[in-house]
């Protein structure tokens, strides 16, 4: 099996986990509103946090950091990292909480708008400001996807077809 990479560049990766944690925040919501149990909640909620903590830290040890060095835009970036603080203190309080606690359903759809807040903002500054900008945006993709998921499984993943591995 081929391990090629299906993401054009890197924008295409993150975007792809944006569409993910919306559809997550969906089946979060459709659990609520359907009266699921509280442990079948609690499994999608930390299955949320686990993927939002994966891509925060993604993007802050490779993406943000290539953009930044691209564009110059300390407020964006501030911005978006003052956002990834809140998602993670959010992120924390879910972890800490029973689904039975009162307030945990509002924390995790809370989690989401702020979220899909900050994913519209992405999308609309960051994103275009980084397409347009001389950061390497496509040869970002294997080292975003290898950190992926070496995060995700703990164990370093192989590299793709016909890349070399970075060393770093």
């Amino acid at each position: 099996m081929s391990s090629t990479l299906a993401f054009e560049d890197a924008v295409y990766l993150l975007d792809a986990d944006h569409k993910m944690a919306q559809k997550q925040f969906l089946d979060y919501q459709g659990l609520c509103d359907d009266g699921a149990p509280p442990g079948a909640r609690q499994q999608l909620a930390l299955k949320i946090c686990q993927d939002l903590s994966v891509h925060t830290q993604i993007e802050e040890e490779i993406f943000y950091p290539a953009v930044q060095q691209a564009i110059q835009d300390d407020a964006l970036m501030e911005e978006a990292l003052s956002e990834h603080a809140e998602a993670k203190e959010a992120i924390a309080r879910i972890r800490a909480m029973e689904p039975t606690d009162a307030g945990y359903d509002d924390t995790v759809i809370q989690l989401g708008m702020a979220i899909m807040d900050h994913v519209m903002q992405e999308r609309e500054q960051m994103f275009l400001k980084a397409r347009y900008s001389t950061a390497d945006l496509r040869g970002m993709v294997p080292e975003l996807y290898a950190r992926k998921k070496e995060l995700q499984t703990g164990q370093p993943a192989p590299a793709p077809a016909g890349k070399k591995e970075m060393a770093s």
